[in-house]
């Protein structure tokens, strides 16, 4: 039996969002590939002029800043309402995140862990606080006080995408066009990590990793956290590598993180973007499979139903 021309319409026009966005990532991975003519994208839109990272360079269009503040204990201890438990928003790799109200009326995220206080961390801050992009979280400042290490972030209010996705108690839900947009903005942010001079590889990239603003502007997060966690590393170093779904097999394989892996992490943001459920949860638990190839067949197979159905 054949579908209403109106199902069939509606199967098209998924399809072809969905190459939009699968056009997006092979534009990434071809421009992680090249590694040439790299340009930065700033706060604005507008293209900006090359910039070294790590040694004070900055675009001429790029917003002015002081750098990274090094916040107090006292400080944030107040901020947080002494970190109480109502002021508690999450947890991450770094530790505990909480909400804060700042003495100039600044809403910002404080990510807290137990840690003595290091000079190469202090300096990490700073060059990872020179990172200004509207797609990219801000990081504003850090504090190393009473054996604890904290780092102080722009707060975006609408907390991370899997929430809006397949978070349990979430009451928003993401319209196509707010995925579309969501993806492109992530995309964009996780491009000028990469146009950066060294490149910054993200090596965490997930759906938990982007977050959403009141406006729902897609922002990337944690972006150069692992050198915090683990020291100044090589941009090419195979630490920090786990079994999570979002990272690139074949990166296993060579032991290094790259462009490429970071792009192969963001298909399956993508992925999880369009379906609204955890790439985890999409194939059989006996399934041995990649999830890249699993997500080619089902494409190949959905391609192929539209084609039988409109003949």
């Amino acid at each position: 039996m054949s579908l209403p021309i109106a199902a069939i319409v509606g199967i098209a026009a998924g399809g072809a969002a969905l190459l939009v966005l699968v056009a997006v990532v092979i534009a990434l991975w071809c421009r992680a590939r090249a590694r040439r003519n790299r340009t930065s994208e700033t706060g604005s839109s507008d293209p900006s002029t090359l910039v070294e990272w790590g040694k004070g360079g900055r675009s001429s269009s790029a917003p002015e800043r002081q750098g990274a503040r090094q916040f107090s204990l006292e400080e944030l201890a107040q901020a947080t309402n002494n970190f109480s438990e109502a002021n508690l928003v999450g947890a991450g790799s770094f530790g505990l995140v909480y909400k804060g109200l700042l003495f100039d009326g600044s809403v910002v995220a404080i990510k807290r862990r137990m840690g003595a206080p290091r000079l190469e961390f202090s300096d990490e801050v700073r060059r990872l606080s020179e990172i200004c992009h509207r797609n990219i979280v801000t990081l504003i400042g850090y504090c190393q006080e009473g054996g604890l290490q904290m780092l102080v972030f722009e707060y975006s209010p609408n907390g991370n995408v899997c929430s809006h996705l397949y978070g349990k108690g979430s009451m928003t839900r993401l319209e196509f066009k707010q995925r579309l947009a969501i993806a492109i903005g992530a995309a964009k942010g996780l491009n000028h990590l990469h146009s950066l001079m060294p490149p910054l590889i993200h090596k965490n990239f997930k759906t938990s990793n982007v977050l959403v603003d009141e406006n729902f502007i897609a922002k990337v997060a944690d972006a150069g956290l692992f050198r915090l966690l683990r020291g100044h590393e090589d941009v090419g170093s195979s630490h920090g590598f786990s079994s999570s779904v979002y990272q690139d097999p074949e990166a296993h394989l060579v032991a290094q993180f790259s462009e490429s892996s970071d792009v192969y992490s963001f298909g399956v943001f993508l992925l999880e973007l369009i379906t609204g459920r955890e790439a985890a949860s999409l194939q059989p638990a006996e399934s041995r499979e990649s999830l890249a190839h699993w997500a080619f067949c089902c494409l190949f197979e959905s391609w192929k139903h539209i084609s039988v159905q409109m003949n």
